[in-house]
């Protein structure tokens, strides 16, 4: 089930030229035919979650784009945690491109990358292509239980900051 509205202001930070270049980065690695998709890594600042850097999930698993779809097993998770573990960082999101519009799969529904409540999950249309427009993203919450809370449309704009920080 999707909803639309939060109680929560969550909100994902992220420096303008990293956002472009992991769009890029995303482009790149779908080559236009297929999805790709990254963890965003960082720390948490109250209700806000702070851009570090992020690891594609081809980079975790090579296999995780041979159907077309992203799709990670367990070992990926593995070297994940074990990149938050060195690192210090910690997952505040995760992106994928959809070839069309960026609602969500009923796979990505049931299968959310990170299955705790709080989670955010990005989705990016046209495979990243160029423009990218924030209130055109997918952004949703997990909430448990398969359950989602929309935050994308123009809501997506007080939930996703873009720009450049001082």
């Amino acid at each position: 089930m999707t909803t639309r509205g939060c109680a929560v202001v969550d909100q994902i930070v992220i420096p303008r030229d990293q956002w472009l270049s992991l769009l890029a980065e995303l482009r790149r690695r779908g080559r236009g035919r297929h999805e790709s998709g990254a963890f965003l890594l960082g720390h948490r600042d109250g209700d806000r979650r702070v851009f570090k850097g992020c690891v594609f999930y081809d980079d975790l698993d090579p296999k995780a784009y041979s159907t077309g779809v992203c799709v990670l097993y367990a070992d990926a998770f593995d070297t994940l945690w074990g990149l938050c573990r060195q690192t210090g960082l910690t997952v505040i999101a995760d992106v994928h491109t959809h070839m069309g519009h960026a609602g969500q799969s009923p796979a990505d529904r049931e299968n959310p990358m990170i299955a705790r409540a709080g989670h955010l999950a990005i989705i990016v249309e046209r495979f990243a292509r160029d423009p990218v427009w924030r209130h055109r993203l997918g952004l949703y919450r997990y909430e448990g239980a398969h359950c989602w809370t929309d935050l994308g449309g123009l809501a997506a704009r007080q939930h996703l900051k873009t720009g450049t920080f001082a």
